[in-house]
């Protein structure tokens, strides 16, 4: 999801737009050793001390910078504030951090590391030059001028985290006064909101009519709910029997006046917004279509993928995946015995009412059963399992219009709070029951969950394997985690094998259509046809989508990129091992140092490899 991290709409969404480079990441004792296939070299204990040392300072420096960052990593230390968003001294103090820990990584003994290490010294030295070059002047100058969308902001991101069901805590009298507290810091932020789409304006640099006029449906959604019902009160519901009654009267008292300012701020936002901003804003909806953009999408594209690549190469991939997966669907259509094109075909699951669940607790059930299924067989595949629960939810009515068929948002690292699966029961008959079992691989186990939950959970890595990562690697893992389903016999079913391949042609489309809409020229209904005729996605699904990609540039590159290197990194692993292929230790090796550069991915598992030859 940008550094969709931890499940995409937490706290460091918010830090990435208001300083690109802010890190939600806290300290950990430095281990005796991650989790690797073969430790060749011996570590000094001078260099490995020194490094691990590095790694602590920079990750409670930067933690110091998210207070929203820490609360999800279950630290509270600052829980009374939500963060110095949107500010220049944030900005000054986040390129000061990665060219401090820039020249401090560079003068550490990479060879004198272990295998282990030396992957943590690679990925933390990139980290902090991608985090420097955010704030080269021109590509500082358009990510200012674009503070929220309608998928990142404060003004969604907000209500959840404060509802009693995310990662605020509303256990003691304290939650609640620092619950209190954040809110009265709302207001302000959204004042810095404001000002940054006015920098941006003064310079030229405009978001796009589309996104803005969601925002604004956001917010009037979110104003047209009376405070009392609305997710801010859901602690007040939920207050603990053991506050005396002079507490919960004073507690009350405060959310009435402080949830009243987050009504009055999102009004303010709104009606700048809708009646000064949305006028000036520009009808094109590619990124290279803004002032500065093409080089601002240039850079995108490298930094989702991890890979050198190009937008042209992109694009050509995509078709190419389409072909082939268009192949892959004419077989299911044949089996199923339908006659016509396979654009009729598409049609056909699209309306019938028989692929079309009849509710959201009927979605609910299928989604627990689908679990089960997968619980019984995870065994035969993973030896590594996360002990954070699972939790299956649909999205919240006041979000749900604008969000994906799915997401993921993760719990604490202790495994104290679940993980949590959430799906869209927005506009029933587009969400057709094909996709139900590949959506639940990817979003929930093996998926995000796994992933995400592994590594966290994994105290012997540097908080910033831990907590960190790219999307490349943490959607390419879930997409590849879609494919297992074959293995596991979930995909008997010729409408769950369809679902699988639609969802495999989704994330195919994504790479031409991306590159189409911010490198190419295409319009937003160029971009919604070309996904309707090669999927049976419905027009409500696909128009959500597309808005999406126009609102987070490149993003969506990173899911086929990512699945297509971990699928030829097994691929080349099961030539090279024959029978000492192992897909529990493959899969071990994938998960167990946490979210890394694809390139940097590679280089493990061909060691791996390596080291298994040899033994």
């Amino acid at each position: 999801m940008t550094r969709i991290r931890n499940a995409l709409l937490t706290a460091s969404v918010l830090a990435i737009s208001a300083c690109s480079t802010v890190s939600d990441e806290a300290s950990i004792q430095a281990p005796a050793s991650a989790p690797a296939a073969a430790e060749p070299v011996a570590a000094t204990t001078s260099e490995r001390d020194t490094m691990f040392a590095l790694f602590e300072r920079a990750d409670k420096d930067e933690l110091a910078l998210s207070p929203l960052g820490a609360m999800f990593r279950g630290i509270y230390d600052n829980a009374d504030q939500l963060g110095d968003f949107y500010t220049d001294e944030l900005e000054a103090k986040t390129k000061a951090l990665a060219q401090r820990n820039l020249t401090e990584i560079g003068a550490i003994d990479r060879a004198a590391l272990n295998e282990t290490d030396k992957l943590a010294f690679d990925v933390f030295k990139r980290n902090q030059e991608e985090a420097l070059s955010e704030f080269e002047p021109d590509i500082l100058l358009v990510n200012r001028a674009r503070p929220i969308n309608h998928f990142f902001g404060l003004h969604t991101f907000y209500p959840t985290l404060e509802s009693g069901k995310s990662a605020a805590p509303f256990e003691t009298v304290k939650d609640y006064e620092n619950a209190i507290s954040r809110h009265g810091q709302y207001n302000q932020i959204v004042s810095r909101i404001i000002a940054r789409f006015e920098e941006g304006a003064a310079n030229g640099v405009f978001e796009t009519k589309l996104t803005v006029g969601n925002m604004v449906e956001q917010l009037d959604t979110q104003l047209a709910e009376l405070p009392e019902t609305s997710p801010y009160w859901g602690p007040i519901k939920e207050m603990p029997d053991s506050f005396s009654a002079e507490d919960k009267a004073r507690l009350t008292k405060g959310f009435e006046r402080s949830v009243g300012g987050i009504y009055g701020a999102n009004t303010k936002l709104r009606d700048y917004l809708k009646n000064t901003y949305l006028p000036q804003a520009r009808d094109s909806v590619g990124l290279s279509e803004m002032k500065g953009g093409k080089a601002l999408y240039e850079k995108l594209v490298r930094d989702t993928t991890t890979l050198p690549l190009t937008a042209d190469e992109i694009h050509n991939l995509g078709l190419s995946e389409v072909a082939r997966i268009r192949g892959e669907m004419s077989k299911v259509q044949k089996l199923m015995g339908f006659e016509g094109t396979l654009s009729e075909f598409f049609t056909f699951l699209r309306t019938d009412p028989k692929f079309t669940p009849p509710s959201r607790e009927w979605m609910t059930q299928e989604y627990y059963s689908i679990g089960k299924e997968v619980d019984k067989r995870i065994g035969d595949y993973f030896s590594l399992l996360p002990k954070t629960p699972l939790e299956i939810r649909p999205y919240e009515p006041f979000r749900e219009k604008f969000q994906a068929g799915g997401s993921y948002q993760s719990g604490p690292p202790d495994g104290s709070k679940p993980g949590i699966f959430y799906f869209n029961a927005y506009d029933l008959p587009s969400r057709p029951i094909t996709q139900n079992v590949t959506l639940y691989l990817h979003e929930g186990a093996p998926g995000h969950h796994f992933q995400i939950s592994l590594a966290q959970e994994n105290e012997s890595l540097p908080a910033f394997m831990r907590f960190g990562g790219n999307t490349a690697y943490v959607e390419g893992w879930a997409l590849y985690a879609e494919t297992l389903g074959f293995e596991m016999g979930l995909y008997e079913d010729p409408i769950a094998w369809y679902g699988t391949l639609d969802d495999e042609m989704f994330r195919a489309i994504r790479l031409v259509v991306d590159t189409g809409i911010h490198a190419k020229g295409w319009s937003r209904q160029q971009a919604i046809d070309y996904m309707l005729a090669n999927s049976s996605k419905g027009v409500t699904d696909a128009t959500a989508e597309i808005d999406r990609y126009i609102a987070i540039p490149s993003q969506a590159l990173a899911y086929k990129v990512g699945a297509l290197k971990i699928q030829q990194l097994r691929a080349k692993s099961e030539t090279a091992l024959g029978d000492d292929f192992d897909i529990k230790e493959f899969h071990a090796e994938v998960l167990n140092t946490g979210a890394l550069p694809l390139a940097v991915l590679e280089a493990k598992i061909d060691r791996w490899i390596e080291a298994k030859k040899g033994g």
